[in-house]
């Protein structure tokens, strides 16, 4: 995967408006090349699998099973337990096409693109098109869903398969409504099936991901050794533990083997909650290491910083999408309890109640700290409610999620009443040592200590592409890392950037050839790299390095427009008209590049 900060500030908006200024040179060059044109070529599974040959610890979850039967049964059933299915190979149940609505077919009148959802031959897959007047395709992409993400509470998503890379599907189902529609952040975007899977994302709904290291969605050949998320997300790997219980050597202190959440203390128990369940405005990775680097039982801190940005009585933070740790540090119960409530106070990750079952269930952990003379409503009015007597319905309500349709989640604030005021630490809570972020999991003992400030370039920089009051302290972290940490890659590659959009060509140059130099390629780097030489007329040296980054992410449209740019501003006509066709097969969906093809071949032709 691509380094966050690598694209820092607003990459793409920046190589989108090279884009943009050169769409007009595009057309024009290509119907003025007719002199050369001739030389233009142009089901759901149950048992949780794992592969033994991982060799790291990790057993998979169908092996606690032998010893903990009625639990790996009981979470089965979970939202986590479902968190993936597997589609592409044992065929569809009846049961489940019935419950998806299938077939299914949508028009977006805005974008002018039809989607469908159907089956063939026992297998599921999902199309986008666009019709001419007369009906006949202009262009149809058809592929077939491997996984769905999601156990449909709210609805499911879809992933396919291109070679070793795994991308969303446009669209997604939706289970309140029971229908199809455009997948998160499909809504105005046409991204067709070219959203590559990130590992930070499959990471919180798989077991076992295998992602490729400094890649943008590429994955292992097994992309999973175990699909659902397991025990051992939670408990960590298994393998001492399974080798103690079979030798007798566990007796006494089984946790010395395994980890239980409830015997950690709060702190480090909630850090295996947030991995998942809080993302606070930007999540780094600390250098070298990747998601699969967490163990239950370490401080999350050690593999990944949660940071956010200081609320405000005008912006307060009002989010219920997997905020949800954070939204329970401000509630009275929390605060009164000096921290020893925590996420499994309430939450049995080997039990999830039913929706009939909920309130009874919620209440009785509810009771535990207060009585049934708590609540200042009369009985006769909590009995009105539906259901009756409701603890969390009320004080807990579900709210809609703005950023998936069709969508609501708990709000885990905990409010005596609907109208209660955010607490005054909620506008108080940055620190000297970081007075513009919130460190949402620091390490116990180290609160005032300020994240490593590699870890802060990255954050800076992803949160100044959309607040240009991070610009400043990116700038300023960026500079301290010159003199501190000139030899990482990553402070070349930021360098490098900088100085391409300040103009400083050269100095650009020699930054992004350092950061090649001594650091895993990016296609990032290649880019900037690549303009900052097409910059100094040097072109030779310039397309190379476009097909470099092309070559480690093949599904950035960017780069590959670019490429096409490039080649027909060095009247490479062939070359870009070959280009052309490359980027269109994978992203049939794209108009104007589709329109400037038909142009050339109909220019050829005269």
């Amino acid at each position: 995967m691509q380094s966050r900060s690598s694209r820092h500030i607003d990459n793409a908006a920046h190589i989108r408006r090279i884009i943009a200024t050169s769409v007009v040179l595009l057309a024009g060059l290509l119907l003025q090349s007719s002199p050369t044109a001739q030389a233009w070529r142009a089901e759901r599974s149950r048992e949780m699998t794992y592969d033994p040959q991982s060799g790291d610890g990790y057993v998979g979850s169908a092996r606690c099973s032998s010893c903990h039967s009625e639990i790996y049964r009981r979470y089965l059933q979970s939202s986590m337990g479902k968190s993936m299915l597997d589609v592409s190979s044992s065929g569809i149940s009846p049961g489940f096409l019935r419950d998806i609505s299938l077939p299914s077919h949508s028009f977006n009148a805005q974008m002018d693109r039809h989607f469908a959802t159907f089956t063939q031959d026992g297998k599921l897959f999902q199309s986008e098109y666009q019709l001419a007047p007369d009906g006949t395709d202009i262009f149809r992409d058809t592929h077939q869903i491997e996984w769905v993400i999601g156990a449909g509470t709210n609805g499911f998503g879809t992933v396919i398969r291109r070679g070793d890379y795994l991308f969303q599907g446009p669209q997604s189902f939706y289970s309140k409504p029971k229908i199809w529609g455009p997948s998160p952040g499909y809504e105005s975007i046409d991204l067709g099936f070219n959203r590559p899977i990130q590992a930070g994302c499959i990471f919180c709904h798989s077991g076992r991901p295998r992602p490729i290291a400094n890649t943008n969605g590429e994955f292992d050949n097994k992309p999973f050794s175990e699909l659902a998320i397991g025990c051992e997300n939670c408990h960590g790997p298994g393998a001492s533990h399974v080798a103690a219980m079979k030798n007798g050597s566990s007796q006494g202190h089984k946790s010395l083997h395994i980890v239980n959440p409830a015997h950690l203390t709060p702190n480090l128990a909630d850090n295996i909650c947030m991995a998942c369940h809080q993302t606070g405005d930007t999540r780094v990775l600390k250098p070298g290491k990747t998601y699969q680097d967490f163990r239950p039982g370490q401080p999350l801190d050690d593999t990944l910083s949660i940071l956010m940005v200081p609320p405000t009585p005008i912006t307060p933070p009002n989010a219920d999408h997997v905020e949800h740790y954070y939204s329970m540090t401000l509630s009275k119960c929390y605060r009164e309890s000096k921290g020893r409530l925590s996420c499994i106070t309430c939450h049995d990750p080997h039990t999830e109640p039913s929706r009939e079952e909920a309130p009874a269930y919620f209440n009785k952990k509810c009771l535990t700290c207060h009585t049934d003379h708590s609540c200042k409503l009369p009985l006769n009015v909590r009995q009105q409610s539906e259901p009756a007597d409701n603890c969390v319905g009320c004080h807990m309500a579900k709210r809609d999620i703005g950023v998936i349709s069709h969508s609501s989640a708990t709000n885990h604030r905990i409010l005596a009443r609907p109208d209660e005021p955010f607490p005054a630490i909620t506008f108080q809570q940055a620190l000297p040592s970081l007075p513009d972020l919130i460190h949402l999991d620091p390490v116990p003992g180290r609160e005032g200590n300020s994240p490593p400030m590699l870890t802060l370039l990255e954050a800076y920089g992803e949160l100044a592409a959309n607040r240009p009051e991070y610009v400043a302290p990116y700038l300023k972290v960026l500079d301290e890392l010159n003199r501190t940490q000139p030899e990482n890659a990553l402070v070349q590659a930021s360098l490098g950037r900088k100085e391409l959009k300040e103009g400083n060509y050269q100095v650009a140059a020699d930054h992004l050839k350092h950061a090649l130099q001594i650091g895993p390629p990016q296609a990032s780097t290649y880019a900037d790299l690549s303009e900052a030489l097409a910059k100094l007329n040097q072109p030779d040296e310039s397309l190379p390095l476009l097909e470099k980054a092309i070559a480690l992410d093949p599904y950035d449209p960017v780069i590959q427009k670019t490429l096409v740019v490039r080649l027909i501003q060095s009247k490479q006509y062939a070359r870009a008209l070959t280009a052309l066709e490359q980027y269109l097969e994978v992203f049939p969906q794209d108009s104007f590049m589709r329109e400037m093809r038909d142009r050339a071949k109909a220019s050829q032709s005269r």
